[in-house]
């Protein structure tokens, strides 16, 4: 059968038997080597392209990246085949009933006017589950620890207060930009410290995340998904940095080095930068 022609069934069919294949007697030797910890790696660096390739809406990227990303669930489930605790038939069995008991005002008889009816159903059907199948002490221990720290951050907060342990409501966003206050000011404590030659380096980085955990708690507040936020800010000073090095070749003639330039014309390049950027937006 012509490729083309093939289903999506025939085409994931296809990539696991690959998978075995690469994995098995006679297949690739990097493949035939590698374990969960080594693959792990690969699978977060992945996952932040198909991010990249949605934030620069490019589609062709976007579907490459999405089949890199199933090859890491691919070879997850043909290791753990290989050592008889799961098949790729196992996951995606266990993805269906997820699915469908998950959502009852679809499959069954429950009602949800609204996406925020649906978040709710679908927390706490998830809770049910968590306690069905875990014998673990804390609400918190559910959330995994290897997820990027700011989204982690934002899942401890977003956990928390579902118990009431969060500020008033009325008071949220201005409490925590007074916590935001309080935090930088701790952080410039430990900073002078630093200065006077007796700082406690594990003092002064523990002061500094708790800058960033209430950042990102913020965020949520806002409703703002502080990685992309991150990331966003990230891509941006990518674009002024490019910018700067492009006005020194055309405005010099010959390209030379940023390093060779002083404090003040390196600022003055980067306000320039900034303000050709807010006029290209704003045409």
């Amino acid at each position: 059968m012509d490729s083309a022609k093939k289903n999506a069934a025939e085409q994931f069919a296809e990539a696991v038997r690959i998978m075995a294949r690469l994995r098995g007697p006679g297949g690739c030797a990097w493949d035939r080597e590698q374990s969960f910890d080594t693959i792990k790696k690969y699978t977060l660096e992945e996952t932040y392209e198909v991010f990249d390739a949605i934030e620069r809406r490019n589609w062709p990227d976007l579907k490459d990246e999405l089949g890199d990303l199933l090859l890491q669930v691919l070879f997850y489930a043909q290791m753990a085949a290989e050592a008889g605790d799961f098949s790729i038939a196992d996951v995606i069995e266990n993805l269906n009933a997820k699915l469908v008991r998950r959502h009852p005002h679809v499959f069954g008889d429950a009602e949800a006017a609204t996406s925020g009816d649906v978040l709710r159903n679908w927390e706490q059907i998830k809770q049910k589950e968590k306690q069905q199948k875990s014998e673990k002490n804390s609400l918190l221990e559910e959330i995994p620890r290897t997820m990027p720290a700011m989204m982690e951050a934002e899942k401890i907060g977003s956990r928390a207060a579902k118990v009431g342990f969060d500020w008033p409501k009325d008071e949220r966003v201005a409490g925590l930009f007074e916590k935001l206050a309080e935090e930088t000011a701790e952080l410039r404590d430990e900073v002078d410290v630093r200065a006077r030659g007796v700082a406690n380096e594990e003092e002064l980085a523990a002061e500094f995340g708790d800058l960033l955990f209430t950042a990102a708690n913020l965020a949520r507040h806002l409703k703002i998904d502080s990685e992309s936020a991150l990331r966003g800010a990230n891509a941006k000073f990518r674009r002024r940095f490019a910018a700067m090095e492009e006005a020194i070749r055309v405005d010099g003639g010959e390209s030379v080095s940023l390093s060779t330039l002083s404090a003040a014309e390196l600022e003055a390049l980067w306000q320039q930068a900034k303000q050709r950027e807010r006029k290209n937006n704003a045409e």
